[in-house]
C-alpha cells in the first residue's frame, strides 16, 4: 500500500503544475473588449487531473519494481523469450502469421498495404541501424543520409541511363556502402556525444548538397516519374503493382532478418558486441578496432541504401525534404524502443511506430500527444525495449565423480 508520502508528493505534482499552467489554462485576455476572464475550473481541473495521474504512474513504477524483483528471484525469463522457446506456441502462430501475412493485401484495402509496405521498409532500415547503434554502440544520427543515397541512386541513375529498380538495387547498395566507410574513417576516434554531432552533421551535409545542387539532383522539385519495380516485363496496374511491392518488401525483410541474425551470431557480430561493451578491451583482446567499426557502418548504410532504393521505387517521387533529420530520429526511435540488438524487438517497434501514427489519425488533434506519451510510457516502464535481448549464458555443470574401477 502507499503510504502517505507518496500522496503528498503526487499533491505537490499537481500544485506545482497548476502553477505552471495558471496563465495559460486560468486568464483569458478579450481585446475587443479588454476585459480579463478569469477560468478557476480549468486550473482545479489540471490540478485533479495531475494528482491521480502522478498517483497512478506511481503505482504502477512500484508494481513494475516489485515485478522485477519478484521475476529476478526466481529466475525466470521475460514473457516475450518464454513464448519462443515454447515451440506448441511459437509453431501454431508461425504458420498463423504467414497465413495472415500472405492473405494481408487481398483482404485489406491498398491504402492498408501501402501503409504495411513503408512499415516493412521501415523493418529492414532500422536492422540496419541496430548493426551500428544495438550492436557496435555506435550512435549514428545521420543514417537517414544512407538512406537518401539509395533513393537519389535509383532515381538518378534511371533518369540519366534508363536502369531498372533491379538494376539499381545492387548499385544503391554499393554506393550506401561506399558512403558508410567514407563515414566511418573521421569517426574513428569518436565516441559517445562526439560521434552523435559528426554523424548528425554528416547527414544535414548530404540533404543540404541534394536541396542546393540543383545540377545534380534538381534541388527541391525532387526527381518525379520514378518507375516501379516491375515483373519480368509485365504491365502491372497500380492495385497490382502495390501488392507486388508488398510482397517484394516480404521478402527483403525474411532475407534482413536471416542476414543481420547470422552476422549477430559470427565473429564479426562477436567484436561489435565486445566493442559496444568496452572499447578498450576489445582492442586489448586483440580485436580490430578499425575494421569492425568500419564494418559496422558499411553493412548498416547497406541496408539503408536498400530500403531507399525501394522508397524511391514506391513513391516514385522524392526530394529532399523525405530525408530530414526527423527520419533518422524515427529510426533510432524504432531500434531503441523495440530492443537494442534485438532482431525481433526492431520488427514490433518499427510496426508500432509506423503504424500506431496512421491508425490515429482519426484523433488527428492529439495523435502526436499519444505517440510521444507511448514513447515516454515505454522508456519508463520498459527501458530496454519492447522485447529486450537476451544474452547467451554458458554454464559449466562439471564433471560427475567417476567411481574408480576394479
Amino acid at each position: 500500500m502507499f503510504r502517505f508520502s507518496e500522496i503528498k508528493k503526487s499533491f505537490l505534482v499537481a500544485l506545482w503544475l497548476m502553477f505552471l499552467t495558471f496563465p495559460i489554462m486560468v486568464i483569458r485576455v478579450n481585446t475587443i473588449y479588454k476585459t480579463i476572464e478569469w477560468r478557476w475550473e480549468r486550473m482545479f481541473m489540471v490540478g485533479i487531473g495531475a494528482f491521480f495521474l502522478s498517483f497512478l504512474w506511481r503505482y504502477l513504477h512500484k508494481k513494475k519494481e516489485a515485478g522485477e524483483k519478484k521475476a529476478e528471484e526466481a529466475g525466470t525469463l521475460p514473457l516475450a523469450q518464454r513464448l519462443i522457446k515454447n515451440r506448441q506456441f511459437s509453431i501454431p502462430a508461425a504458420i498463423g502469421l504467414g497465413i495472415f501475412i500472405i492473405a494481408f493485401p487481398f483482404i485489406f484495402s491498398m491504402y492498408q498495404t501501402n501503409i504495411m509496405t513503408t512499415a516493412l521498409i521501415y523493418v529492414v532500415v532500422g536492422l540496419g541501424l541496430n548493426i551500428v547503434v544495438g550492436l557496435a554502440g555506435l550512435l549514428d544520427l545521420g543514417y537517414v543520409a544512407f538512406y537518401a543515397v539509395g533513393a537519389y541512386s535509383y532515381a538518378l541513375l534511371n533518369h540519366h541511363f534508363g536502369l531498372g529498380f533491379w538494376a539499381a538495387l545492387p548499385i544503391g547498395a554499393t554506393f550506401a556502402f561506399l558512403f558508410g566507410v567514407i563515414l566511418g574513417f573521421p569517426v574513428l576516434r569518436l565516441r559517445g556525444d562526439y560521434l552523435a554531432i559528426v554523424t548528425l552533421g554528416f547527414g544535414e551535409i548530404i540533404r543540404l548538397i541534394l536541396e542546393n545542387w540543383n545540377a545534380f539532383s534538381f534541388g527541391p522539385s525532387g526527381i518525379a516519374n520514378i518507375p516501379r519495380p516491375g515483373f519480368f516485363g509485365m504491365d502491372l496496374s497500380l492495385s497490382q503493382s502495390i501488392t507486388y511491392v508488398y510482397f517484394l518488401m516480404i521478402g527483403m525483410a525474411i532475407f534482413t532478418i536471416f542476414v543481420v541474425k547470422r552476422l549477430q551470431d559470427s565473429r564479426l557480430g562477436r567484436a561489435w558486441i565486445a566493442l559496444r561493451e568496452d572499447e578498450v578491451a576489445c582492442q586489448a583482446m586483440g580485436i580490430d578496432k578499425t575494421r569492425t567499426k568500419l564494418s559496422a557502418f558499411a553493412l548498416g548504410a547497406t541496408w539503408a541504401g536498400i530500403g531507399g532504393v525501394v522508397f524511391a521505387a514506391k513513391t516514385t517521387f522524392i526530394n529532399p525534404a523525405s530525408f530530414t533529420i526527423w527520419e533518422s530520429i524515427i529510426i533510432l526511435c524504432i531500434v531503441v524502443l523495440g530492443g537494442m540488438g534485438s532482431v525481433l524487438g526492431v520488427i514490433f517497434g518499427a510496426l508500432v511506430l509506423i503504424l500506431l501514427p496512421e491508425y490515429l489519425r482519426a484523433f488527428s488533434e492529439y495523435r502526436m500527444l499519444i505517440f510521444g506519451a507511448t514513447l515516454v510510457t515505454m522508456m519508463v516502464f520498459r527501458p530496454g525495449g519492447i522485447i529486450t535481448d537476451v544474452r547467451k549464458t554458458y554454464k559449466f555443470k562439471g564433471l560427475k565423480d567417476k567411481q574408480p574401477t576394479v
